[in-house]
């Protein structure tokens, strides 16, 4: 597994939560707190997060964006041909990198194996190496509590924040 950084999106009922923590790590040193690893596309109407390195995040999210336009906008058919796109070129597909990206419809996971994984749920995904802490957080504050969208996101983030020594608690959210 690489350390990276830690994604969580969270799809309510009428809404589209990202949101990152900001720490940038360079093997175990931390060499920035305040990184924005999440963004919107497609004319703000999907929203996309990384986990990986910056250099290539910036590629891939442009590459994304223009399967979203040549899709126009249709999201599931944008990941699955990113996904191919990725799998089969021989530089991308080495890259240690994952993103989550949603609207209020859908929800995706991709990775360079080829990987297109909608959660079982429907609604909550996490990546990076506080993904595993953030995402068992928002499934009980989901499953428990009575938080907003973006509340629940914020408070999955900061919980896995204080657990995970790559993630951080300085937090960035986007929602649709």
């Amino acid at each position: 597994m690489f350390h990276a950084t830690t994604i969580l999106g969270y799809r309510g009922e009428d809404t589209a939560v990202i949101g990152g923590d900001g720490q940038v790590t360079f093997g175990d040193a931390v060499l920035k707190g305040n990184a924005t690893k999440i963004r919107t596309l497609y004319e703000g109407k999907v929203l996309a997060g990384f986990a990986g390195s910056t250099a290539d995040a910036f590629n891939l999210f442009e590459m994304f964006e223009g399967y979203l336009n040549e899709q126009k906008g249709d999201l599931f058919r944008s990941v699955i041909a990113f996904s191919k796109a990725w799998r089969r070129d021989k530089h991308l597909r080495q890259l240690e990198a994952m993103m989550i990206v949603l609207n209020r419809e859908h929800i995706f996971i991709l990775s360079g194996n080829g990987d297109v994984v909608e959660p079982e749920d429907g609604k909550i995904a996490a990546i990076g190496s506080g993904g595993n802490f953030a995402l068992s957080a928002a499934r009980a504050l989901d499953k428990h509590a009575s938080l907003e969208p973006v509340m629940l996101v914020k408070e999955s983030l900061r919980i896995a924040g204080e657990l995970c020594i790559y993630t951080n608690t300085n937090i960035k959210t986007l929602s649709l």
